[in-house]
Order: structure tokens, then sequence, then C-alpha cells
């Protein structure tokens, strides 16, 4: 029985690729530099996992900035507008793809940056492929090829190159012209992963991962037939190298008998979010196939429960013998930690709980061990689950009676929007076209050093409290200079937006060095959500209301909502999701109520992942979203009318879900559009999406400053899908991670574009 990793986590123990990264950026470093980061950081994975005893370890998940990215250089798939840069950059394939993924705004040119969303269901960003009708596809990059050769000098025969596969390329991909699928690219694209894979083999190359999570949606005939087409073709053509095909984060269902069948030496699926397909993929599954079993969590931080796994795994080894079954985490390593054992301030008994990717590798060298024989290990296994299943810092009933007693009441607003509207309109007083930010701004060196001086003791609570007021006050005053209409304090003295939170609830732990790549070279560091969440005291008002009597003009409350801290975090795995999110729900809903009686009348509660926790089949989404829905009015419909409760929400298709999103009935809705060109609008105006919006008009995750020109056309698109009356103007995000010149530059030409939009954009709407 072999044992096989998907992926690793790449951005290094101490966040070395990101320091590197943006150091090269900033033209600190030299190129060589950062390869030589990136160098040590594969060679360092790959040895971890050898040690480990890991038999198929994987190369070229390692990326500078992302894996679906890489593919479209390595395809030859650069968007026409990206061609100016490849003069520039000649062959430097890092420099081109920095460039599709930041911007480029320099040399005379200024390109925006390729479209960012999220990869499937996780917090994970990627950059969307983008196809023309008449695409070609060609090897352009060496990248797979190179790592494959340093891989197997490391490794010899266990390195097993990872690429995105074919089909699920296209389909997360997006037509950028009308008149043709992207999937009927299928016949250009195939032949020349044909070559890849035969170049590899050449190589050396005994399996090779090819990664089709789109195996696990819903897909029409014509995509089925992709998968068909797609792997009979590698099958003729290529020979003498095993390909094993991925899939994860749900069941196959529907596409299991496609899956089984396609000619391919193994295939992995997903039993830890997808425990119910083994029997399935078992009933169905021809003597050539090997089956690879995702039975170690590979997007949380609990210990695996060894019981449960083997009981998947016994039943694959009755069925297949064990030399046909492989051991595996449920996906990549991508999406948690890299290593527990530095994280020295955990409760003990709690850390005994837990696993980050290290000991996720060790796990599955265990379970291997314990199918031979070893009981030892599964007896102390045994003891660590039972000491989480009963634990009274788990449990709490109080909490558990809260939820246990909700009412329709605790999440129905006291009136309608319409009315909720001319109540707020006539206190708020605002202009056409009102301009906000979605809340924080720049993290600058000095902010993150006073906080690293307070967690040292080099500074007091006191000295520490009164230079965040004055950063809190100086940002209100450039605010209050350009003009814009609803302010922000700024959130200086948060941390992250969900960690910030899960610091003053209850039922939270966090680490020290618990990072994950959400993208490029942003790092989070969710906290862990261990048992029972209450809040015991207020988190925000002190803050908010400081910043309030700062100005005359409205201040914002900022709060982040409970599906986004549940998605954001990394959640038990002991009871209900729902249930959580309920926990979570109440005590916002408490912080919400004690910002309004401090007078606040602008709360924002975000839930920029609200779309991300969507299940990836249709069958699974309604349950989902009643409950998802139902929590975040929890939050908001403890206030009164005159109050005006704002969500906002990341990068997503909200296509199928936008009757949910209005029935979160929140009073302002801003969302990422600008990097689609206000596309994602499309289905708000279809569906008469009845409250106010503010569509992003500049992209937060580059950072080239948009004109003001460019900001008013996003603004015109905007107005000739939603009624003018109800848009707000603000930029697609957060600002924590941006500098302040380019940021400050944005907000002045958006400030001007929403003077301009009320000059002409009106007339044109009323005329």
């Amino acid at each position: 029985m072999l044992t096989q990793n998907l992926g690793y986590p790449r951005i290094g123990g101490q966040r070395q690729l990101k320091k590197a990264s943006e150091n090269y950026w900033a033209g600190k470093i030299t190129q060589t530099e950062l390869n030589e980061v990136g160098r040590k950081i594969r060679e360092e994975n790959w040895q971890t996992q050898l040690d480990a005893g890991i038999d198929l370890i994987p190369c070229n998940d390692f990326s500078f900035y992302d894996q679906t990215l890489d593919t479209s250089i390595l395809l030859g798939a650069i968007p026409q507008r990206y061609v100016p840069v490849t003069a520039i950059a000649g062959n430097n394939a890092l420099d081109l793809s920095f460039a599709m993924a930041r911007g480029y705004q320099k040399d005379n040119l200024d390109i925006t940056a390729m479209e960012m969303t999220k990869w499937l269901d996780t917090n994970y960003h990627y950059l969307v492929p983008e196809f023309v009708a008449a695409q070609q596809f060609k090897i352009s990059s060496d990248k797979v090829f190179d790592e494959y050769n340093a891989a197997k000098a490391i490794l010899g025969s266990k390195a097993k190159p990872v690429l995105i596969g074919p089909v699920s390329y296209l389909l997360l991909g997006k037509e950028k012209e009308q008149g043709f699928e992207r999937v009927d690219l299928i016949n250009n694209l195939v032949p020349v992963y044909v070559e890849i894979l035969n170049r590899l083999k050449e190589q050396g190359a005994l399996w090779i991962q090819l990664d089709e999570p789109c195996l696990a949606l819903d897909l029409t005939e014509k995509e089925k037939q992709a998968f068909v087409f797609a792997y009979d073709t590698i099958a003729k053509q290529l020979s003498g190298v095993n390909i094993l095909i991925a899939t994860y984060f749900d069941a196959l269902l529907d596409n299991a008998q496609l899956a089984v069948n396609l000619p391919v030496a193994a295939l992995h699926i997903d039993l830890v979010r997808a425990p119910e397909q083994l029997d399935e993929v078992l009933a169905l599954i021809p003597d050539s196939l090997s089956l690879s079993l995702g039975v170690v969590d590979g997007r949380n931080v609990w210990k695996n429960n060894y019981e449960k796994s083997l009981v998947h795994i016994n039943k694959a080894i009755e069925k297949l013998g064990a030399e046909r079954v492989i051991i595996a985490p449920s996906c990549s390593l991508l999406h948690s930690p890299i290593d527990l054992d530095g994280e020295t301030a955990i409760d003990p008994e709690i850390k005994n709980w837990m696993a980050f990717a290290k000991q996720k590798l060790n796990e599955l060298a265990e379970l291997k061990k314990i199918i031979g024989g070893d009981n030892a290990l599964l007896n102390a296994n045994k003891a660590a689950i039972e000491s989480r299943r009963t634990s009274t810092k788990v449990h709490k009933q109080e909490v558990k009676d809260r939820v246990a007693a909700i009412t329709e009441a605790d999440a129905t607003r006291k009136s309608a929007f319409p009315v909720r509207q001319h109540l707020q309109r006539g206190l708020l007083k605002l202009p056409a076209f009102p301009t906000t930010t979605i809340g924080s701004f720049p993290q600058t060196d000095d902010i993150r050093s006073l906080r690293a001086k307070f967690k040292k003791g080099d500074l007091t609570l006191q000295q520490y409290e009164k230079a965040l007021e004055e950063a809190t006050i100086d940002v209100i005053k450039w605010q209050e200079e350009i003009g814009l209409d609803v302010l922000v304090h700024g959130e200086f003295e948060r941390n992250d937006m969900v960690e910030y939170f899960g610091e003053q609830l209850d039922g939270f732990l966090f680490t020290k060095n618990g990072w994950v790549q959400s993208y490029g070279t942003r790092c989070v560091k969710p906290p862990v959500i261990f048992g029972d969440v209450s809040r015991p005291a207020d988190m925000t008002v002190r803050w908010i209301t400081f910043a309030a009597q700062q100005t005359d003009k409205p201040m914002k409350g900022m709060l982040t909502g409970p599906v986004t801290i549940l998605q954001w975090s990394f959640v038990r795995d002991d009871q209900p999701r729902d249930v959580t999110t309920k926990q979570i729900a109440f005590a916002i809903r408490d912080e919400v109520a004690a910002l309004e009686k401090a007078g606040i009348g602008i709360i924002q509660i975000d839930e920029a992942a609200i779309r991300e926790g969507l299940p990836l089949r249709k069958s699974k989404q309604a349950h989902y979203l009643d409950w998802a829905v139902t929590a975040f009015r929890i939050t908001a419909s403890g206030v009164e009318d005159r109050t005006q409760i704002h969500t906002h929400m990341c990068y997503s298709e909200f296509n199928n879900i936008i009757e949910n999103i209005a029935a979160m009935d929140a009073d302002v809705i801003t969302i990422e559009t600008s990097r689609s060109q206000m596309e994602l609008l499309q289905a708000f105006a279809h569906f008469e999406y009845p409250n106010e919006i503010g569509p992003g008009v500049y992209d937060i995750h580059s950072p080239r400053v948009p004109g003001t020109k460019e900001m008013v056309a996003l603004l015109n698109k905007a107005a000739a899908l939603l009624p003018s009356q109800n848009l707000w103007v603000n930029p697609d995000c957060g600002l924590k991670t941006r500098k302040w010149p380019e940021t400050k530059a944005a907000l002045i030409n958006m400030v001007a574009a929403a003077k301009e939009a009320r000059e002409t954009i009106r007339t044109v709407t009323t005329s």
C-alpha cells in the first residue's frame, strides 16, 4: 500500500516566500536571490516529505504566485493585453506572471491584472484563465520540467509532477468573447498536454498527478465528453507512465461512472468531505484502476480519527487488495498550516487534538503502520479523540441553549427595506453616489512595529493605544480632506478581520505561525474554533466610538460576519457547521446592539466568504444557503430601522445565489467588480436587486492606480444595469495590504469620479 501527498504549503515555515517576493517587487533583491529562496523552500518541502516516508511526493506544486497562473504561462495562454509586457520581459516568465497577477503600470503601459476568484469553496484565490475563440496553446515555460529534474535529484522515483488537468483548467477559466464555449478548446489543448506528459516521461517520471476537481461539480454532457476525449487521447499517445487523477472537495456522485472508467492508473477521492462516496466507487471500479483514499483532512487542523479512517482503508483493501490502495490527505496541504511543533503557547490538552501539514504526513505513515498491526499507535489516537469529545473546554450548555431557542423574530428586521431606506436617507443626508471605503486602511510598517513592541512588552497599553488613536485621527482627517462621505476608523488596532474578533470570543485559540496562503503573498493566520462560541465583552465599541467623536461625518462600525468568521477559521469538526455559525451570529448580534446603543448609525457586517462556503453541488446548496442567510439576519435584526446595515462580499460568482443575497436584507451591499469590468453586476441587474449596492470601482489587489475616467466608465456601466439612486462608490475591498501612496492617489481619483458621476450620470438617467 502506497502513501502519497497531493501538494505541500509553499510559503515557507517563516513566510520566506512572502518576504522575498515583496522585496523583489520593491527592487530590494534580485530575481536570482528570489529564485534561491524558492529553491530552498522546495528542497525543504521535499526532504520533509521524504523523511516522513511518503511514497509519492509532489513537485511543481510550488509557485511564486499561483499554480493556475503558472499553468496559463506553461500553455502559452497569455491574454493579448500582456503582449507589450512579454516584449519588455523577454523570456522572463516570472516577471510576466507578476504582471498578469498584479497589473502593470510602468514603461508607459497601464495594464489591468487578470481576474481573481476563489479556488472552488476555499479561501485560496486563483488567477482566472482567459480564453478567446481562436485560442492556441503551446509549451511556453520550462518550470514544470526544471522542478521535476530538481525533485528527482533528491527524491528519485518518488518525485511526482503535479499539473492542473486539462478539463478543469478550461472549466475554471472564462470566455473573453462571445460565440464559443471554452470547453470546446479541449481539442486544441490536449495535444499540448500529451507533449508535456511525454516530455516528463522522457525525464523519468513514473507517476504524474493531474488535478481534476471539476469532476466533483455538476457537469453538462459536453463537459463529460471532454473528460472522455482528453483522457482517451492521452492514453493512446502516452505509455509507460502512471497518470493519477485527483478529485477533491466533494463526492463524484453522478460523475462516478465517468471518473472510474477514464483510462488512467489511479483515481483520488476525498473521503473527508464525502466519505459516503467510497461504497459507490468500489462498486463501479474496474480491475485496472488503483484508488487513492483521501482520509486525512487537508483543510483543517484536527488530528485524524484513525478508527474512522481505518474503516475506509480496510474496506478498500478487502475489495481491491493492498497493492491497489493508496492513502493520502483529502486534498493538497496548501490549505493547512505547516508545522504544529513550534506552537508552544497552545494549551497542551488542545494541542494534543491537532495536526498541521507536517503532522498530517506522519499520520499517513502511522495509518500504514497500524494496518501492519501497530496497536499502540491506534490506542494513543483513541485516547486523544476521546479527550476532545468529553472536554469541558469544548462544551458550554448555555451557548447551546441559546442557539436551540432561535425564533423567526431573531432573524427579521422590524420593517421592510423601503421603509428603512426612506428613514435612513432622511437621517444621513448623503449625496447621490455616496463614497466610502470597505473598512481597513494600509497597515504600515510603523503600525506593525507598534503591535510587535506592545506584544513584547516594550510599550504599555496606554502608550500603544495612544499611538493608535493618533493614527486613527490622522486617517479620519485625511478622509475628510479628500471628501469621502461615510468614513471608517482604519482598523489600526486589528491584526486580521477574523483573528481580531476570535481573540475576543470564547471558544477560539490562536497560533504563532499557523499561516496559510490566500493569494500571492497574502497569507492569513486563521484562528481555531475548538469549542462553543460566545462574546464575553464589547469588542469594537471603544475604537468605533472614539473615531466617531473625531468627525461630524457618519462613521461606519466595522464587524466581520458569522459565515466569514467560520470560513476563515479552522472549524471544529465535531458538530454541524451551521450550529457553530449560529453561535457566532449571536455573538456578533450582541456587538451590533452595543454599537447602536453607543450611537453608531451605520454598521457593516462583512460576509466576504458567504459565496465561498457554498457547496459545490447544487443538490446540497439550499440547506447551506438557508442557515448562512439566517445567521447573517440574526446578526443584523436586533437594531432599529434607522440603523443602516452594510455587508461586503469578496470575489464571487453571484448568479445562482442572488435571491439568497437579497434575502440577507442588508441595506447596502458592497462587492468586488472592477477586475471583471462590472460583469458580476449582471446577476444583480437581471434579478432587479432591490437594495443599495456599491460595486467596487478599483482593484485593491493590484498596486496600479486607476484614473478617474476609468472609474467613471465603470460607474456608467453600473448605472446602466442598476438604479443610479441606489449606487454607492467604493473600492473593491479593504485597503490593509496596500501602500499609502497608491491608496491616496486611487481614493482621490475615486472621490473625483463620484463627483463627476453626480453631474453626468444623474443627467443621463433622468433625461
